[in-house]
């Protein structure tokens, strides 16, 4: 686990510990209901050493942070859509990966849970081919 991962993790299990939210319900509002059964391992291999497009040496962090989503464009711009809330948070254009394809042509973002930090923040997104 990278640094940006354990100090996300540090910040976001007292704010759930705040709210009384139960560890199953992390599990349960996790990623684990985005993958289908059949995209699982192939979604893992692919986030396991997906890196940050504007700073290489950092990972994306890990199959919690990243899932498959939905987009809406706006003036041009990406907004993908956050598990958590449902919110369309802003794609900012170095977050976009452009050196690889992703695993199976969907759209994918790697991102903390709202609660996690006080703005829209994305470790990493890809833009899928059908999109």
């Amino acid at each position: 686990m990278n640094r940006s991962c354990k100090l996300l993790l540090a910040i976001a299990l007292p704010l759930l510990l705040l709210t009384g939210v139960k560890a199953e319900e992390v599990v349960r509002d996790g990623s684990h209901r985005h993958h289908p059964p059949q995209d699982q391992l192939l979604h893992e291999k692919f986030y396991s050493n997906w890196h940050m497009p504007d700073n290489p040496v950092l990972s994306c962090c890990n199959n919690a942070d990243c899932y498959p989503t939905e987009v809406r464009y706006v003036d041009g711009r990406i907004y993908a859509r956050r598990r958590e809330d449902g919110k369309y948070i802003l794609i900012p254009s170095q977050k976009v990966e452009r050196n690889r394809d992703n695993p199976d042509g969907r759209n994918h973002i790697c991102a903390p849970p709202p609660s996690a930090s006080l703005i829209d923040t994305v470790y990493c997104f890809a833009l899928g081919g059908a999109t």
